[in-house]
């Protein structure tokens, strides 16, 4: 008989507050200006809108990235400790991360999302592909405060991995959905978990460089719409979520580089006067009004690396493509 492959382990720590999304989606409705948090993008259809906006040819952070991987990661691998645990943050189809096995060589693997029940099938089956290394999915909400659970811990000491060192793994330029002062306080918060674990470890971090509009916006607003579907799905999210009467076709995306505050910004246009009505509430929007649905700031990568010595990280080193179009740094502890 065929010994089973071993399953996944699981941890879900985050669960849905209802009343609480409903409350949040709402003040920020009756806010000046209005807004929405970009978590609110991703629901069934948002997250097929954002997989197709990956493939996009004006969107150039996925496959530059990917590139950089391809070409660089048995470099990055010199700098990254021999027996590591990846921690891979917003981990989706854990896709990322395992492009990565082959050179990194982790000891273990953690995943960590908002949704566990998004892991299961994705890790289910990379399991199977590496049977002899442990793998943990934690559902949680790490944008507000990052740390292992003692439930990880205690899963970690489990395998003989608490003295290991670990390596947080935080690709696609996600940390530009943070403003600075955010983005320092998770940085921190990444280098804490870094450091609870055995010497050598560090950040291994994807981020999107300031380039030219000409190439910046389009990613952001491209012709075939699809960034703009993407957009304006916001709001049938949140006619489900918070029971209101957006009409998505009333709304117009936008999207532009803020030169100031160095990022890109989305922003949903009201077509017309309208009010939109919610059990418990309503707001009037004017003809024009913006409803601000994201931002992605864009660094200079000196800039980057003082925000990571400003976390208490080493120094740290990039590697970017021949357009200087991205890079990834890696951060030691």
């Amino acid at each position: 008989m065929h010994k089973p492959p071993p399953a996944p382990h699981f941890v879900q720590l985050h669960q849905t507050d209802h009343a609480a999304v409903r409350a949040e989606l709402a003040a920020g409705l009756l806010a000046h200006p209005p807004h929405a948090s970009p978590k609110f993008f991703y629901d069934a259809l948002g997250s097929r809108l954002f997989d197709a906006i990956t493939e996009l040819a004006e969107y150039y952070p996925t496959r530059t990235e990917a590139a950089l991987f391809a070409q660089h990661g048995a470099d990055m691998a010199q700098r990254v400790p021999a027996g590591v645990v990846l921690i891979d943050l917003g981990a989706g189809n854990c896709a990322k991360a395992a492009s990565l096995f082959a050179v990194l060589r982790p000891t273990a693997y953690v995943a960590v999302d908002i949704s566990v029940d998004y892991l299961r099938g994705a890790m289910g089956q990379l399991q199977q592909r590496h049977p002899e290394r442990p793998m943990l999915g934690l559902g949680m909400d790490f944008s507000s405060e990052l740390a292992l659970p003692p439930a990880a811990t205690e899963w970690l000491a489990r395998h003989e991995l608490g003295g290991a060192p670990r390596c947080v793994f935080y690709p696609g330029s996600s940390i530009g959905n943070f403003n600075p002062i955010d983005a320092l306080a998770l940085l921190r918060q990444a280098r804490a978990v870094c450091a609870e674990g055995g010497p050598g470890g560090g950040l291994l971090i994807g981020v999107d460089r300031v380039k030219d509009k000409a190439v910046l916006e389009p990613a952001y607003d491209d012709p075939l719409g699809v960034t703009a579907a993407f957009n304006r799905n916001l709001l049938l999210h949140t006619n489900a979520l918070l029971g209101a009467d957006f009409a998505p076709a009333r709304w117009q995306h936008v999207a532009f580089f803020n030169e100031t505050e160095s990022r890109i910004e989305m922003h949903l246009q009201a077509n017309g006067a309208q009010t939109v009505r919610w059990p418990g509430g309503e707001r009037a929007f004017v003809d024009g009004e913006r409803l601000h649905t994201e931002n992605s700031y864009k660094w200079a990568p000196a800039d980057f690396d003082g925000l990571l010595r400003e976390a208490g990280f080493g120094p740290a080193q990039h590697w970017t493509d021949p357009q200087g179009w991205f890079s990834v740094f890696w951060a030691p502890v």
